[in-house]
């Protein structure tokens, strides 16, 4: 059973792009969603990020899969409708199908101009989309050991978030390329295990006396835990189109650290691996999205990915219950079965050979669900 003594509260934060919908392109456009109402509105729940053209929000501490599912849906609609009164809409996938990341602005602000300074290019070309999730572990010893141990499962909950085919209009051949983008950024990908909180505390203190960071919001893990919350946060996925691919992840993510957070209760630790044998699953993830294989490191073997996912299931089986992710969980079975938001890219693409068209796909199903109309698209000339 969870214990009583705690609630795995969850965060989702969602980087979602500007998209003008006449043209289809990219748009810098976040001071105008950033407007006095947009501020009034959303408060705190919607930033800037680097570059003008993504706006992200982030929901308040949900207690549960329904609270953050309610959390969700009204920050897109929300977004949804201050995008509506400058003529934009808002779109969610890890990359723009065919903007160039050269045509867009970047934010105002020191922390941007400090990351560009220090990053150049790889910081300017970083135009790429992500879901964020975070699953409260008040107790960081704890949490430390968990982070070692989920990070098996990165691969496998990336493999079913893939939603990024295209970059500056070309099929990459990836199902996955925002990661490949990231990867250029320092203290990016899977991290290494640590023994305890003490020697990840060395290992930051170390970061900021050498000068590498000012501040440990500068590691980019694709699961870290929190600097300032109490939190282990998952950040390997793409931005996925629908809220229920959004939810479906989340609730993945919040099962896996329940599930490794009992056994590590119960000295029953779940192996951990090498950063560099998981480093194989998540380019295979990456690259094949849930059409190939990952590695099962005890059998020492390739098996499909939908397998394992479903292996996956089975591990989680109990704390679907106890989470109430029963929804969640059925439509995690229909991204197996149907394929993930890199699919649907794909096949809009193969269909009408017009990235136009594969904007609108996106776009129709950011608002799918919400609480305002989907945007009827503007004729293609």
């Amino acid at each position: 059973m969870i214990p009583k003594d705690h609630v795995f509260t969850l965060g989702i934060e969602e980087e979602f792009a500007i998209v003008d919908p006449h043209t289809r392109e990219l748009v810098s456009h976040i001071q105008e969603i950033l407007e006095d109402d947009g501020k009034m509105t959303l408060k705190e729940q919607i930033k800037p990020e680097m570059h003008q053209s993504v706006v992200e929000s982030g929901t308040e501490i949900c207690q549960s899969i329904v609270d953050a599912r309610a959390g969700v849906i009204a920050l897109r609609t929300q977004l949804g409708q201050l995008a509506a009164r400058g003529g934009m809409k808002v779109a969610s996938a890890g990359t723009h199908p065919f903007s160039h990341w050269g045509d867009q602005l970047i934010t105002e602000g020191e922390r941007y101009k400090e990351i560009v300074k220090d990053l150049q290019q790889v910081a300017r070309a970083n135009l790429i989309f992500g879901l964020h999730v975070h699953v409260g572990i008040p107790d960081r010893e704890m949490a430390i050991h968990v982070m070692n141990q989920a990070r098996y499962f990165l691969p496998h909950i990336y493999a079913m978030s893939t939603n990024s085919p295209f970059w500056v209009g070309r099929n990459t051949g990836f199902k996955g390329y925002r990661l490949k983008v990231f990867e250029r950024f320092p203290r990016t990908g899977i991290p290494d295990a640590f023994e305890g909180l003490s020697e990840y505390e060395d290992y930051l203190k170390l970061l900021v006396r050498t000068r590498c960071v000012d501040n440990a919001k500068k590691i980019w893990w694709d699961i870290r835990l929190h600097p300032f919350f109490d939190t282990l946060e998952v950040r390997v996925c793409d931005a996925q189109s629908r809220v229920d691919d959004t939810m479906a992840m989340a609730a993945v993510i919040q099962a896996v650290i329940v599930r490794l957070h009992k056994l590590q209760r119960q000295n029953l630790s779940f192996r951990i691996y090498r950063r560099r044998l998981i480093d194989e699953n998540r380019w295979r993830a990456s690259r094949y999205g849930l059409d190939g294989t990952l590695i099962d490191f005890g059998r020492e073997a390739e098996v499909e990915t939908r397998r394992l996912i479903h292996e996956l299931l089975e591990f989680i089986a109990s704390e679907i219950d106890e989470l109430g992710i029963q929804r969640e969980i059925e439509h995690v079975e229909r991204i197996l079965r149907e394929g993930t938001g890199s699919d649907r890219q794909l096949e809009a693409w193969a269909r009408t050979r017009d990235m136009r068209e594969v904007v609108d796909g996106i776009v129709r199903e950011t608002y799918e669900g919400l609480e305002i109309a989907a945007p009827e698209p503007a004729p293609l000339p």
